[in-house]
């Protein structure tokens, strides 16, 4: 189990368990959907919309994100098997996750102000 004290204490907004459960749901249904950028390479080239959600820091485009406990979750919510560092989900019009993660967004806005 990670503590709070194995977390980088950079690792800011870190979600706390209610908002991780959401957030790897929207991660799992995304890549159902072929919605879902994941990995250190794959993740930059949607950081150029602003219509993607993250789980790494992109504030100079106005994007939301969210850091997690767990590499481990993340992979599994990715559906790799290898370790996943980062991932960004992209909101399509009609697409059935987009209200999913639209609340997710707002969720992580408040924490900033």
């Amino acid at each position: 189990m990670i503590t709070e004290a194995d977390v980088n204490p950079k690792a800011y907004p870190l979600a706390d368990a209610h908002l991780t459960k959401k957030l790897l749901d929207a991660v799992q249904q995304s890549c159902n959907y072929k919605q879902l950028w994941k990995g250190a390479h794959e993740t930059p080239s949607p950081w150029r919309s602003s219509r993607t959600f993250r789980c790494l820091p992109r504030e100079e485009k106005n994007v939301s994100y969210e850091f997690l406990h767990s590499k481990q979750a993340l992979r599994w919510a990715c559906g790799v098997s290898g370790p996943v560092l980062a991932c960004s989900v992209t909101i399509q019009e009609g697409s059935q996750p987009k209200p999913q993660i639209q609340s997710i967004q707002q969720s992580i806005k408040r924490l900033f102000v």
